[in-house]
């Protein structure tokens, strides 16, 4: 018996996008739409791979949603496989568990969504494939979670629907831990996985697959996003194959500036980069942080002009597409080694040097760090984590500063 299934997580339909609202409506909404567009061709490749049955592993939604339209909207494209005689199985994960959805919604018949109060088994008996899986109940489920699941059931293909971190070391809060060992004592012969952004073959002996989001939602979710073809032949697994899904994008890029002496430089550099990410985004709305790298002669000036030389970046970003973003910029590059500037012998007065004096007193460390710390005590959550902390921040801070004072103070370098 041969089969394909479609294996996918973490939809987040309608999920705010932090940060661009504020900075480009526009262009948020061109974002947001990019979510349910990528639902959409979830549910085309689905129907043109004739698969068996869509397997969605938690966080369709990010909570009960705000407008009627968002579960409407899902139920229409589920409709769709309905209609083409395709089986969907889904496990609530933490963003759509049973305690935070308020509504329930007028699932079509093929849809099958597992229990929040137990662990349960489907059978597709003419496949000879059981499918397991457990809906969270509350945002976070004990240790007794992953040891409810069934045992195999023999002489069939069994999959196992599970929305976890594993063991939390892939950048997400650990939701469900287990490790790897504890799911191959299951023998199940596929482990359908949810949670973790990042597409990832765990095991191959047996699979265990994050299929990561189908579209990215901020800059911490680049490159293409999508979901896993799954082809079984003779009860094995034969071909697990990535689905590109995403309807926009999302990329860190960095510019080298080594060498500019002049702005036309800078610029040059800048839309040649912004053409290279555009031409490899294949069409689609793409947002990038640019990061400028390298020792310039314009270092100080570049600090002290970040903001300017951040709109002038989204100009030149609007000239080479009109769905090409800069999200922001950040400096990185280092000051060049310049031989000193020279000076009157009456002129006793090193501005630079005292500068850079002042960025290395302890006292004035200290007193950052405590103005950081305030800072960050007053940021909404999600923009905590971006609040320097460490030493190595708060030095570079210190001498982002210095570089913003001596910009300052040298306004004739770095023209045209």
């Amino acid at each position: 018996m041969a089969f394909t299934f479609i294996h996918a997580a973490d939809l987040h339909i309608d999920s705010p996008l932090a940060g661009l609202g504020v900075k480009d409506p526009a262009v948020a909404a061109l974002f947001a739409r990019a979510g349910r567009r990528a639902v959409e061709a979830l549910v085309d490749e689905t129907i043109a791979a004739k698969a068996a049955f869509l397997l969605i592993c938690g966080d369709i939604f990010d909570g009960d949603w705000k407008d009627a339209t968002t579960g409407l909207f899902f139920i229409r494209q589920l409709g769709r496989l309905q209609r083409e005689g395709v089986f969907t199985f889904i496990v609530n994960g933490n963003h759509d568990a049973a305690n935070l959805m308020s509504r329930n919604l007028p699932y079509p018949e093929n849809v099958k969504i597992f229990s929040a109060r137990a662990a349960q088994s489907h059978h597709i008996e003419e496949l000879r494939v059981s499918l397991h899986g457990r809906s969270f109940p509350d945002r976070l489920v004990g240790d007794d979670f992953l040891p409810s699941y069934p045992t195999r059931r023999e002489d069939y293909f069994n999959i196992g629907l599970l929305h976890t971190a594993l063991d939390g070391t892939r950048g997400h809060q650990s939701y469900a831990p287990c490790s790897v060992e504890d799911l191959k004592r299951f023998g199940y012969d596929y482990w359908a996985l949810g949670h973790v952004h990042t597409a990832e073959e765990i095991s191959r002996d047996p699979w265990i697959v994050y299929p990561g989001n189908i579209q990215g939602r901020s800059v911490r979710e680049t490159g293409p996003k999508g979901a896993m073809r799954v082809s079984v032949a003779d009860g094995r697994v034969a071909d697990v194959q990535r689905l590109t899904l995403d309807a926009a994008r999302w990329v860190n890029a960095s510019v080298d500036v080594a060498g500019c002496h002049s702005d036309n430089d800078l610029w040059a550099r800048i839309e040649a980069r912004l053409s290279h990410e555009h031409a490899r985004a294949d069409g689609r709305p793409l947002a990038a942080r640019l990061t400028l790298e390298g020792a310039t002669p314009l270092h100080a000036r570049l600090v002290a002009r970040r903001e300017e030389i951040e709109e002038e970046a989204r100009a030149i970003a609007f000239r080479v597409s009109g769905e090409l973003w800069v999200e922001s910029l950040k400096i990185r590059a280092l000051a060049a080694i310049a031989p000193p500037p020279a000076r009157a012998e009456s002129d006793t007065l090193d501005i630079e040097a005292l500068i850079a004096d002042a960025a290395q007193d302890p006292e004035f460390a200290r007193a950052l760090a405590e103005l950081s710390e305030q800072i960050g005590g007053k940021l909404p959550p999600e923009l905590r984590e971006a609040a320097p902390g460490s030493a190595e921040e708060l030095s570079r801070l210190a001498q982002e500063a210095r570089d913003r004072l001596l910009g300052d103070l040298r306004p004739g370098e770095g023209g045209a």
